[in-house]
Formats: structure tokens, sequence, C-alpha cells
């Protein structure tokens, strides 16, 4: 494709991502339906220009008052995703020059804002929490994610399929913690490998693993995954079970719901009922209270700790959102805990970085349920024998209570998971 006319497709893309008004996953995926004309390396182009201009939004609006022409045009060029050389096809004397100019600023000396590039409202609290660690995790947050996999457990080992990938030339690594989980340093198309169309292998960050594992569900056993979605903790769950029991795949969404019956059917589970609900009260839910034997409550939360991927979660959340996130975390948790039987496992988990929707959490459910008493994560981990268990958790005491994951000390997206026991 011409440079001038790809560079004309980021400015547009730049253009609808910045409205704001849908997630930026969503607009690119229906950008790319309306354009068919894009091939694998205009896509690459243009996904990745969109998501560094997310990224880097507020470096990116200090440079662009200095440069000419419609402002997603200027944003689209300071985070096109290619050679300089081709970009530089595509410009006016005057755009070069503003280019270069822009290249020779040393971002180390600009304000923190254009360097951390974080909303304000998210700062204190991870400096908070990270002290001198705050630095680490912008660079981890401002870089894109590597792609993990999670072998099924069920019909596969992950050594073989490892070898399977080799030799149809995708490279990959186990990964440190999750024994069923691959980490690839390329994104191929993986809907046109083997072991993708057989079922044996599935896209799942190693941190979303690592929340199944916790969950450690028996054969045999009723259990239930509350808040499904798409269903990739489903499937693995569902693998622990050796397809045997019966898990219950409940959402809010049958939209969500509907992404998980292709992923069904390639797993080769028998054993997972999926359904829609109308809420945490739902009926179906009344009539399991006190038959369930594990519980995984995967809530809604803001998503920050998955910036590395949707790097507009940062600019479309606010102190107001994650404050309703929070009653609805509190109320779909006290739900859940209903299903369990005695001597139940409950695990509560998000994949954001904010103490308000995880310790905070986890800490008034205690002491409302004194039916329920937390269990050390840690612990749990090492019987489970997850290399360097105690390193993947934090807490007020032991500091091993809870689940604690940070993608720049772990590599994986930011995850939370509380565990409780019913009396």
């Amino acid at each position: 494709m011409h440079p001038k006319a790809l560079l004309d497709a980021c400015s547009e893309l730049v253009r609808l991502t910045l409205k704001f008004d849908h997630p930026a996953d969503s607009i690119v995926s229906r950008f790319f339906r309306d354009h068919k004309e894009f091939g694998p390396r205009e896509r690459a182009t243009l996904a990745e220009t969109v998501y560094t201009v997310l990224r880097k939004k507020l470096l990116f609006d200090h440079f662009a008052p200095s440069g000419s022409g419609p402002k997603e045009r200027r944003l689209a060029i300071l985070g096109f995703y290619g050679p300089r050389d081709f970009l530089k096809s595509a410009l006016s004397d005057q755009e070069k020059n503003w280019l270069d100019q822009c290249d020779q600023i040393n971002v180390a000396d600009l304000m923190e804002r254009h360097r951390h590039n974080l909303p304000e409202w998210l700062v204190q609290p991870l400096r908070e929490q990270l002290g001198d660690e705050f630095w680490p995790l912008v660079d981890s947050l401002n870089k894109s994610a590597g792609l993990d996999l999670r072998v099924n457990a069920l019909s596969d080992k992950r050594p073989e399929v490892q070898k399977e990938l080799a030799k149809a030339g995708i490279k990959s690594v186990a990964t440190p913690y999750s024994p069923w989980g691959l980490r690839l340093d390329s994104k191929p198309a993986l809907t046109k490998v083997e072991a993708f169309a057989r079922g044996a292998i599935e896209v799942q960050d190693e941190g979303s693993q690592l929340l199944a594992l916790l969950l450690d569900a028996k054969r045999g056993e009723m259990v239930v995954d509350f808040c499904a979605g798409a269903g990739g903790k489903t499937l693995a769950i569902g693998a622990c079970m050796r397809n045997t029991g019966r898990l219950y795949a409940f959402d809010t969404s049958a939209h969500r719901l509907d992404a998980l019956k292709p992923r069904l059917a390639r797993s080769g589970l028998s054993n997972v009922h999926p359904a829609a609900i109308a809420h945490e009260r739902d009926e179906r839910i009344k009539r399991l209270a006190g038959k369930i034997d594990r519980v995984l409550v995967d809530a809604p939360c803001s998503g920050l700790g998955t910036l590395r991927r949707n790097p507009d979660l940062k600019w479309r959340q606010s102190p107001q959102s994650v404050a309703e996130l929070v009653v609805k975390q509190t109320a779909i948790l006290q739900s859940a805990a209903r299903l369990l039987k005695p001597g139940g496992r409950l695990v509560y988990a998000t994949c954001s970085v904010l103490p308000q929707e995880n310790e905070a959490i986890a800490q008034a459910f205690t002491a409302a349920n004194s039916e329920f008493t937390p269990l050390d994560v840690g612990e749990l981990l090492s019987n489970l024998k997850i290399e360097n268990a105690m390193s993947l958790c934090s807490g007020p005491v032991k500091g091993t209570e809870y689940l604690r994951l940070w993608p720049h000390r772990h590599g994986t997206d930011g995850f939370f998971a509380a565990v409780w026991v019913k009396n």
C-alpha cells in the first residue's frame, strides 16, 4: 500500500479511537471489517500505531501543537509503527522537519506527566504501592504485551505442543509460573495452526491461568465460574476437573458467552454449562445456593492491570467509574458466596491494580462474613508446586495473603486474587 494512503488510514483510525466512545480493540476490529483492502502487514501498522498513540498520549499531546495539519494526523505521525523512511515518504517537507525536531527531544528532560503518560488520579495509588518500582511499571505498561498460550491439559502436554509449534515456525518458552503456559515472541495467525484447530492451545495470559490453578477444582465437583465472559478460565477449570463433574459458566452477557461456544467445541470438554443470568441475584443462583464446591468470581473491574494490551482504559476509566465498580464488585462477591457448601472454596479476582478493587473488597468481605475463613495464597500456590510462589503474593501481615501480579515483576498482566473457605 502507498505510504500516504496508509498514513491517512492511520490518522482516521486514531481519530475514531480518541473519541473513547467504545473500547479501542472493538473500534480497530470494526475498522478492519469495514476495510477489507488491508493485508496483515497494514493491519499490524494500523493497530500498533493506534496503541502507541494511546500509550503515549500525554507525550504526543505535548509535541502535537508545534506541528501542522489535523491533530489526528500529527498523532499518527508521532506514533507510526514502521520504518522511518517509509513514513517520511508520506510526509511534506514541513512535517519531516517537525518530526526530526520531535525526535531530538530527550524525553527524560520533560515533565513527569509526559514521561509516565498516566492520568493524575492513577499516579498516586501506584506510587503508594510501588515506591521506587513506579517507573519500572511505567516502562512495562508503555510496551506491548507478549502472547501467552495455555496448553489444554485435558488432551495435550506442554513439551509436545511446544515442539509442534516449533515445527510450524512458532518459537515459544515455557511460562515461569503456570505449568500449562507457553510464551511466544511473536503474534502469529494462530487460527491457521493445527494445535489451535484441534483445541490443544488457547490464548490466555499466564496470570489468568494462575487464577484457574488457585481455584484447584477437582474431579466430580460442582463448580461455578461466576463472571465467565468468553470463558478462558472456564476452559482451564474444566480441564482441571478432567471433564467430570459439572461446571457452570455464568455471565450477565449472552453475547460474551457466545464467544465461549467455538472455544468449548475445540476444547473437548462436555462438563461445561454456559448460562446467561439477569443479575447476581438471578433465580439460577438461588437454586444452587449451598450446593457448590468451588466458585470463581473474576469480577468486572477497571481492567487497569491490562494497560499493555488495552491502553485506552487509562483514559476511559475515572475515579467515579471505579467507585461504581466497587459497589458492583461487593454485591457480586456477596451473592456468589451464597452458592458454596461448607468446606467450599471461594476465589475473588480482578485484573486491576487498584487497592480499592482488590484488598479493600477482600478485607470488607472477611469482616462481614464470619462463616468464611481467608486462606493464605502463598501457601496454596506452594502446595500446587508453583515455582517461586511467595514472590507472586502480597499482604498486610505475612506478605503472602493475596495473589498480586505486576507486569514489570512477573511478565503478566496485573492481577489480584483472594481466597476463602466456607466453615
